[in-house]
């Protein structure tokens, strides 16, 4: 890509190809509005070149039985976005709206998971058996083949990578498909791994869309093994169906509709700008973030006055500004579709407490939007069930912890929640109770590289992070031989 004129390429077996006029969509500024560059407009064509690029190299036992390789593919890369850092980091705020200090955070844990995944790639182990005399049954992993990877704008760099990196450990080849919105960062955090030497041309592709023929090719095609796929349940539940006729393995994080639940020994006045910033992260457009604040009926009216001024206190605006604290949402679009989320949440609920909204006298091509607080008693109302992403809070109460783990288990979703006190006892049996694939005590959206994160239920399918996310991109083999027994005849090995 130009420094000067900021292009995003797609990239197909190891060449980034050349732009096309014709073919091409403008990214903006979501807190200006104004362009930032262009990005390739890719097609189907596009996709099934990819596609085939990257079976041809997963072909190369080179590659795919190549531990030592593949570790020094994901180190090199580690090494070059490091060397990148400060320019990533402002790509990032400039094309997503996050505050610079957010960007900064994101870039160092995407390049820090890099890391843990390089370490990993060399040790992938299975187990042997002697399952009779003589007989042996080994187990191993091997990478499950082609996978297409398709990455959403809210956190481009971690997200990218807590797919990417695992399958390049596990040994399979990968098509990425990224976000429009974000497409001229992303493109600059492969442009690092394309300068990879021993990385080998096709081994990872990059395709850029405005539509999605593309990424509907890589979730039907029988050339491909492994979908990964982050964003919401209803496009999740449609990548199941479309993926259904190849029967290909799915790794899917999907919505959320993460529960606090604060209980009445907690520290209110320190909790609530922590339960603010978790609600805000991301503009409020993280799958994690939290959604509903469960507090004892005892503490109630004291979380309500403390979590309504720590909202209103948050500064939004440009996230290249050193004092914003929640940038703009996406894009205008996304914006819009929230605010009227808003809208009719205040028409049906208990009360707002906090009545957010586009702030006066705002750039009218930005996408700001200022963070919301309502009560409500009834969690079955659409906006306690349904996942608003944006900067959308509810606050609720309860009165037991049987009620608290009742109201908090009543959805969908299953993603994330935290629990707040300093009972450990308490803590540790709501954790059990809740149906969630994380639960932080006394802590929300603390996410590592080490430890692996997804769904119960509506909230997808298998894990990323972690040791196991190696699952989503390998199968299991089992080797059976009959080697005999030292000194017994032949055929009499089995008593």
């Amino acid at each position: 890509m130009s420094e000067e004129i900021p292009f995003a390429s797609n990239f197909v077996a190891g060449k980034w190809l050349p732009a096309l006029d014709r073919r091409r969509f403008s990214t903006v500024n979501p807190a200006t509005g104004e362009s930032l560059g262009w990005v390739a407009d890719g097609d189907r064509a596009d996709a099934e070149a990819a596609i085939a690029a990257a079976r041809r190299a997963f072909d190369n036992p080179a590659w795919a039985q190549n531990p030592r390789r593949r570790q020094m593919v994901l180190t090199r890369w580690a090494d070059r976005l490091e060397l990148d850092m400060e320019r990533l980091a402002r790509l990032l705020t400039l094309t997503n709206g996050k505050p610079l200090s957010h960007s900064a955070g994101e870039v160092g844990a995407a390049i820090s998971e890099i890391r843990y995944y390089a370490g990993l790639a060399r040790h992938i182990p299975g187990h042997a058996m002697e399952v009779a005399p003589g007989e042996f049954a080994t187990t191993f992993r091997e990478p499950a083949g082609v996978a297409g990877l398709i990455v959403p704008w809210n956190a481009p760099g971690v997200l990218l990578v807590r797919a990417l990196a695992p399958a390049i450990a596990a040994g399979c080849c990968s098509v990425i498909k990224v976000a429009p919105q974000t497409a001229l960062f992303t493109a600059r955090m492969i442009e690092a791994l394309a300068d990879v030497t021993e990385l080998p041309a096709g081994a990872v592709n990059l395709i850029h869309e405005s539509g999605n023929a593309g990424s509907q090719l890589l979730v039907e095609s029988d050339l491909t093994d492994v979908i990964s796929f982050t964003g919401s349940t209803s496009v999740g539940k449609q990548i199941m169906a479309a993926a259904a006729g190849s029967m290909k393995k799915l790794s899917l994080e999907l919505g959320g509709k993460s529960c606090c639940v604060v209980f009445a020994d907690a520290d209110i006045v320190t909790i609530a700008p922590r339960l603010a910033q978790a609600a805000t992260i991301i503009s409020g457009q993280q799958c994690t973030a939290a959604r509903r604040i469960l507090v004892h009926e005892s503490r109630y009216d004291e979380m309500k006055a403390q979590l309504s001024a720590a909202l209103a206190a948050q500064v939004v605006g440009p996230g290249t500004e050193p004092a914003t604290t929640m940038g703009p949402l996406i894009d205008r679009h996304s914006r819009d579709r929230v605010k009227r989320e808003f809208e009719r949440t205040y028409d049906s609920c208990d009360e707002v407490i906090v009545k957010g909204g586009v702030p006066e006298g705002s750039n009218p091509d930005a996408a700001f939007l200022t963070p919301a607080l309502v009560a409500q008693g009834d969690e079955n109302a659409f906006f306690c069930q349904e996942e608003i992403f944006g900067p959308l809070v509810v606050l609720e109460r309860f009165s037991t912890e049987e009620e608290a783990a009742r109201k908090a288990n009543n959805t969908v979703y299953g993603l994330s929640a935290s629990v707040w006190t300093n009972d450990n006892a308490t803590a540790w049996r709501l954790a059990r109770a809740l149906k969630n694939g994380t639960i932080w005590i006394n802590d929300h959206n603390k996410l590592f590289a080490e430890a692996e994160t997804g769904g119960y239920r509506h909230s997808g399918l298998g894990r990323l992070h972690g040791y196991d996310a190696l699952a989503d991109f390998t199968e299991l083999k089992n080797v059976y031989q009959n080697v005999g027994v030292l000194g017994a005849s032949a055929g009499s090995a089995r008593p």
